[in-house]
């Protein structure tokens, strides 16, 4: 398992590979939390929120979440996880983008997020009424 101060500097690292302009707007910043978080819709121990994008009260924010990162990939050594983490940055700043940009509807991040989850949430009714 990857420590607080190795999560932080990957991280730190990641957030230096992108363009500068994907930082307009991101009134909060990028937020490291050590909270392990289990959507609301989880019907197991199966499915952890790794990052989120947010908007509350004027700020938009990215917070990054090492528990949940930590019960996915608990022997994730460094260099595994920079490309894991690389991969969901990536996804929250495309979220960003996104809002700023005011793109909504079937192509956006957001709904393929919604379709994954009811993909998810059918999964595991078929499995419930086996």
């Amino acid at each position: 398992m990857i420590s607080a101060e190795e999560y932080g500097a990957i991280i730190s690292d990641l957030m230096d590979e992108l363009p500068e302009e994907f930082f307009r707007g991101l009134t909060g910043g990028v937020i490291m939390s050590e909270a392990l978080v289990i959507p609301d819709y989880a019907r197991g121990n199966d499915i952890y929120t790794l990052g989120q994008y947010q908007v509350c009260c004027g700020v938009r924010q990215i917070v990054m979440f090492k528990g949940s990162f930590d019960r996915l990939y608990p022997q994730a050594d460094v260099p595994a996880a920079r490309e894991i983490l690389r991969g969901v940055l990536r996804h929250e700043f495309r979220h960003h983008i996104e809002f700023l940009g005011g793109i909504r509807g079937p192509s956006s991040l957001e709904a393929e997020d919604e379709r994954d989850k009811q993909a998810y949430i059918a999964r595991h009714q078929d499995r419930d009424n086996v």
